[in-house]
């Protein structure tokens, strides 16, 4: 699976925004690589940030 559909998906199972750290927390991923999969999730418009910091699925 791509770190992209990983972060994503563990965004949806929780089911709240989250920042970038506790998706690396939840879905065992390395935070520099969230990072990026973060940053080309927000470009693409498939996360949408709610509050300062913290994202989630649009």
């Amino acid at each position: 699976m791509e770190t992209t559909e990983k972060v994503l998906e563990v965004m949806r199972n929780e089911g709240k925004p989250l920042n970038a750290g506790k998706v690396a927390e939840l879905g065992n991923i390395d935070r520099k690589e969230v990072d990026k999969a973060m940053a080309k999730l927000k470009k693409e418009k498939k996360i949408v940030s709610p509050k300062r910091c913290y994202w989630e699925p649009a």
